[in-house]
């Protein structure tokens, strides 16, 4: 059973059942570790090790559900552009995706049509893993799209925030308010902000 937790380990902590039996491990040996404790069940035929270093729900969340985009909330927690804290992790998958089984951690799915989805993604590292999240500027327009949900304040916070960072880019912001359709509805915002 070393074996295994070494074969794991190898692959950076995580490692689906059906890669495990074709790499010859029994069944039993890796049931035997969930029970034991060694492993962790992340979802239905995906574990992680126990004493992984790997801390981030973020990276559990991109092992279990590959087309997932961390967003919204937890990208703005994430580029600390508000002071919020959310319980679960807040995710983008395409409009027509099956909701995901996930035991750990908490999520928050948002489905979201092609366009919305496909843009703004960038890719992060984090532990040694690669993590898809939603860029600072298509964050901010995704909070005000959903703004009726997670709370028009939480919106213009993140907006504001973005707004005082060297690297704030109107013209950037701008692009996604279009993709996002939020344009009417920011345009007063960014205006009353830029002029402080």
């Amino acid at each position: 059973m070393n074996e295994i937790v070494q074969y794991i380990k190898d692959k950076g902590g995580y490692a689906r059942q059906t890669e495990l039996r074709e790499h010859g491990f029994q069944s039993r040996d890796i049931s035997k570790l969930f029970s034991e404790g060694t492993l962790e069940k992340v979802q239905p035929g995906l574990y992680k090790l126990s004493d992984s270093d790997v801390t981030s729900g973020f990276v559990d969340v991109s092992k279990a559900i590959p087309q997932a985009v961390i967003a919204l909330a937890s990208a703005l927690a994430y580029y600390e552009l508000t002071t919020f804290n959310p319980s679960k992790v807040h995710l983008a998958i395409p409009n027509d995706s099956k909701p995901p089984k996930l035991n750990f951690p908490p999520v928050e799915v948002y489905y979201f049509r092609e366009r919305p989805y496909e843009t703004g993604i960038d890719e992060i590292n984090i532990q040694g893993h690669t993590v898809r999240i939603y860029n600072r500027e298509k964050t901010v327009c995704d909070m005000f799209r959903y703004r009726n949900k997670l709370g028009e304040d939480l919106a213009l916070e993140g907006l504001k925030n973005y707004l005082s960072l060297p690297e704030a880019n109107v013209n950037k912001l701008q692009h996604y308010m279009k993709i996002c359709r939020v344009k009417t509805v920011m345009k007063p915002y960014l205006k009353a902000f830029l002029s402080l």
